[in-house]
């Protein structure tokens, strides 16, 4: 993705704006926050990830929206060049003026939320950051399967299936925009729910590695991609057949969830008329 043209440097004199971190939340425009959407209609500039829900600019109708996304395995915006637009776009728009970073899902998980933070704080730039619905909530709440369970799934642990090795950094700088997490795969079993991020193209090696960090291979996994979205797929496994998952949610952002949350409610006893409910169409198992 190409960013468009950078700003002129700011002067040194002009005292910048701020800037709020706006999670968007994960699919759908309306499940953005209130706050969040406050905000982009006081906004003088956004710049958004590629995930965004394209009907969110109907609340900020009079900003300059700027594409900065980045996506695993395909052209990104270098992190420094989004650093450096932040601060060009915070002088821009000047003392009193609001810029907002749309990101998806929640800012705080897996959105490079420190490194852009820690540049705004070199720069002497006031910065505010909104809570967003991160994918797995999303996921949880269409599946109607809760991450903790009483009893039985009492931790979640959140992690991403994409892991940059020493041999990767050498190869391409992180902040390049390069696709530098390529086949690295890490798992744990420090949680009862494990919930893994950017997990589709890994889900024959991530089996793998969920096995070999002592889950047992008949552990229920679900899988869910573009989750919060209309056209979200969810299908469900086990650990041992997990990878038969890769071609359903194929080039769809996924979330995978092992363990306590991704078991199944007690199905419920069949309506009286026999009809399937819409909701559970919705699920695609295999």
């Amino acid at each position: 993705m190409t960013v468009e043209p950078a700003l002129p440097l700011p002067s040194t004199t002009t005292m910048p704006g701020r800037i709020a971190f706006v999670g968007a939340g994960p699919g759908q425009a309306d499940l953005i926050t209130l706050r969040g959407a406050q905000r982009l209609a006081q906004a003088a500039v956004v710049l958004t990830d590629a995930l965004v829900d394209p009907a969110l600019r109907d609340l900020a109708p009079r900003a300059r929206w700027l594409a900065v996304g980045k996506r695993g395995f395909a052209d990104s915006t270098g992190q420094s060049a989004i650093n450096t637009l932040l601060i060009q776009c915070a002088h821009e728009v000047g003392s009193g003026g609001l810029v907002v970073r749309l990101k998806g899902g929640d800012p705080s998980l897996f959105g490079r939320l420190e490194e852009e933070l820690q540049a705004m704080a070199d720069a002497g730039i006031d910065c505010e950051v909104v809570p967003g619905v991160t994918a797995a909530l999303a996921a949880a709440a269409s599946a109607q399967r809760p991450l903790t369970r009483r009893g039985s799934g009492r931790s979640v642990s959140f992690a991403t299936a994409m892991t940059r090795t020493s041999a990767d950094a050498t190869a391409a700088p992180a902040d390049s925009g390069a696709d530098t997490h390529i086949d690295r795969v890490q798992a744990s079993r420090s949680a009862d729910t494990e919930v893994f991020y950017m997990a589709g193209k890994q889900l024959c090696a991530l089996a793998g590695k969920l096995v070999r960090a002592g889950w047992a291979s008949q552990t229920e996994v679900c899988v869910s991609s573009r989750a919060g979205w209309p056209d979200e797929r969810r299908s469900d496994h086990t650990i041992d057949t997990l990878d038969r998952a890769s071609l359903l949610h194929a080039g769809r952002p996924t979330v995978v969830v092992v363990g306590a949350g991704a078991r199944p409610l007690h199905a419920a006893s069949p309506s009286a008329d026999g009809d399937i409910p819409a909701s559970s169409m919705a699920a695609l198992n295999t």
